[in-house]
């Protein structure tokens, strides 16, 4: 089942690790369920539209997904202090109104904890020092200068000068901005980590995701410069995105940095290995979004406004992973090996055994016969997915589909379908796939339509702000989920885990 913690009900706003997260869990371990998948946790920034996948951390976690509830159980909040609450909303994320009426009591417990920390607070912060210090630096400035980029700071702190970092630490007194986000970083981990833990009592896995680039405008850059393709002011000298198809005349320019290849093969991939291992202790299984980039990567000259003017690099490939594999023998990934794919990119998932994905809605085109993506062209290793995050719902599609694209999956299914029931018999045609895994959106499970799509590529706002009301998640849905998993033999309890001995280099 995919759905994003913030997708889970709360009465605070917004989905969190509290106890809906659990209920959660516990309707997928009723239902049958193997895996429970989520996208990044890292922490989203409104400036970019609340996403996931644009992000001031690849480390971090994301703050706003901490339990006001489990902070009142561990004593770091009164349960008066939760009230007034506002009314938020319960079919979407108002990040704004969220935003403004949790940070004040997470830096309210944050405070109280610091007072008090638990004893292993300092192995903590010992553990991810690789990442913490600079990070909560990095909130500390960007606070300090009113959210300016990390490049239009003062030139000595943009260059990270030793003296420089120094000197801002004692300007920040009792480091209090700096402080507080150690804790609630802290708190996040905490409370994943129990929640983790729950849901591998029950044998239920988590799948995480890997957003393959970072944001300019982050604590990676900002502390690895030499890692990224910047020219001499520290700008980027090249993005990332995907060149023009049938779908973009122009391609996309995501305007992430790219990676400068050679400094990373230099110091023996020491950022990746260290991201791999951080994912590696968050989820059982990572998928990575945009695995192709690793074989072939389209940059485009910072300087140009579309993506039509870039060219294909080649990526670190084998090397990359070889040095991931050894440091990290056991990582279970799954590949987002869609779009342009490289005979490279598809020597690399074999090399490694990694499964790729299949998109039962990618399937339905004018090239359905020979399409990867409908079922009767799957293969057993594959990952199949009724549709991400960046597709339309079930319904949703079939309800801005043409007369054509209507025919086309009545013919496929044997029978018309209409939006009350296509999302049923798209769960049940990928239900009898050969692939060994499937993955469901819950907004496919509920039958909903357009207005419970997640995010849709190319809009700058709007996105990432379904969430699932209390009332649709009634006690009698795990029986029905149980029931329909059962019917096509893929219920947890009948056969091993499915992703076992994928994701793992070959000797």
């Amino acid at each position: 089942m995919l759905c994003h913690v913030t997708s889970l009900p709360s009465p605070f706003g917004c989905g969190d690790l509290g106890p809906w997260a659990y209920r959660f869990a516990d309707l997928l371990v009723e239902g049958g369920q193997t895996y429970w998948q989520v996208l990044p946790l890292s922490p989203t920034a409104s400036l970019f539209g609340n996403s996931p996948y644009s992000s001031p951390s690849a480390f971090a976690g994301n703050t706003l997904l901490i339990s006001l509830e489990l902070l009142v159980d561990d004593g770091f909040l009164l349960e008066d202090e939760l009230r007034p609450l506002p009314a938020f909303p319960e079919d979407r994320v108002d990040f704004t109104s969220v935003w403004a009426y949790r940070l004040p009591l997470l830096e309210r417990a944050a405070r109280r904890f610091l007072k008090a920390p638990p004893p292993d607070f300092e192995a903590f912060s010992e553990r991810e020092k690789g990442w913490l210090d600079d990070y909560c630096l990095f909130v500390a400035c960007k606070e300090h200068f009113g959210d300016l980029e990390w490049n239009d700071w003062p030139d000595e702190l943009r260059a990270r000068l030793p003296h420089a970092l120094d000197a801002f630490r004692r300007r920040l007194g009792d480091r209090d901005r700096y402080d507080c986000e150690r804790a609630l970083q802290y708190l996040f981990f905490d409370q994943w980590r129990r929640l983790r833990a729950y849901c591998a009592e029950q044998g239920l896995r988590i799948i995480g995701d890997l957003p393959i680039y970072v944001t300019y405008d982050s604590a990676d850059v900002w502390a690895r410069p030499e890692l990224f393709k910047l020219d001499g002011d520290r700008r980027p000298e090249a993005v990332a995105g995907v060149p023009p198809d049938c779908f973009t005349a122009e391609g996309q320019r995501w305007g992430n940095p790219v990676y400068r290849w050679a400094a990373h093969h230099h110091d023996g991939y020491s950022w990746w290995v260290e991201r791999f291992g951080h994912l590696a202790r968050l989820y059982d299984v990572v998928r990575i979004d945009h695995f192709c980039g690793f074989a072939s990567y389209w940059e485009i000259p910072a300087g140009e406004p579309s993506a039509a003017r870039g060219a294909w690099q080649p990526g670190p490939g084998e090397d990359l992973f070889t040095h991931v594999y050894e440091a990290h023998p056991g990582l279970v990934l799954i590949a987002e090996d869609l779009g342009h794919v490289a005979s490279e990119a598809r020597t690399l998932l074999e090399t490694f055994e990694i499964p790729g994905m299949r998109i039962l809605l990618l399937g339905l085109g004018q090239d359905m016969v020979s399409s990867r993506h409908i079922p009767h062209n799957h293969d057993r290793p594959s990952v199949l997915y009724l549709g991400t995050h960046d597709n339309p719902t079930a319904r949703g599609w079939l309800e801005a589909a043409s007369d054509e694209e209507r025919a086309r999956l009545g013919r496929y299914l044997g029978r018309p379908v209409g939006p009350a029931d296509v999302a049923d018999a798209m769960i049940r045609l990928c239900m009898q796939s050969v692939s060994t895994t499937l993955v469901v959106a819950l907004q496919d499970l509920l039958g909903l339509g357009r207005e419970a799509r997640m995010n849709t590529p190319g809009t700058p706002i709007g996105n990432w702000e379904w969430r699932c009301p209390p009332g649709r998640l009634p006690v009698s849905l795990a029986a029905d989920l149980a029931e329909l998993t059962a019917t096509y033999g893929r219920e947890a309890s009948s056969r091993p885990s499915p992703l076992a001995g994928h994701g793992s280099a070959r000797t």
